[in-house]
């Protein structure tokens, strides 16, 4: 088999804290590519979000999941020195450090190989609505 590659970057527009399933439009681009094997690395560019395969059948699962967040980087100026943007700025690089920035996913049979339940969450952090850019690299044949 030769191997090829391919890379996109898809933009989020967010509208504030909580899981955000980019599921859609990342299968979309990597069956785009016409591989049939290969493996596709998502990796978020901030430090303020990050990357989860996670429940999306059940939205009690992903409330619960940013309750848990809320209460182990809770927003509480006297914990933390770093404010520059705001009293939620070190709590959301905590929970992005808690998370991941990036994630792989094997492409078999030329489709994303995820489970019956899971989907590709954009973890947003910050109270405020972003943009955020995930660049994808698709390696495979």
């Amino acid at each position: 088999m030769t191997l090829r590659q391919a890379t996109h970057q898809i933009e989020i527009a967010t509208p504030g804290p909580g899981l955000l399933e980019i599921t859609a439009p990342v299968r979309r681009w990597a069956e785009a590519q016409r591989m049939t094997e290969g493996l596709l690395t998502l990796f978020c560019r901030h430090t303020s979000a990050s990357l989860l395969i996670q429940e999306n059948a059940a939205p009690a699962a992903r409330a619960d999941l940013e309750r848990f967040f809320a209460t182990i980087a809770p927003e509480d100026p006297a914990r933390y020195a770093h404010d520059d943007e705001g009293p939620d700025d070190m709590p959301a690089h905590l929970r992005s450090a808690l998370t991941a920035t990036q994630i792989a996913v094997p492409l078999i049979g030329g489709a994303l190989a995820l489970g019956t339940w899971q989907g590709i969450f954009l973890f947003e952090h910050r109270r405020q609505p972003q943009r955020r850019r995930i660049a994808l690299h698709l390696l495979g044949g």
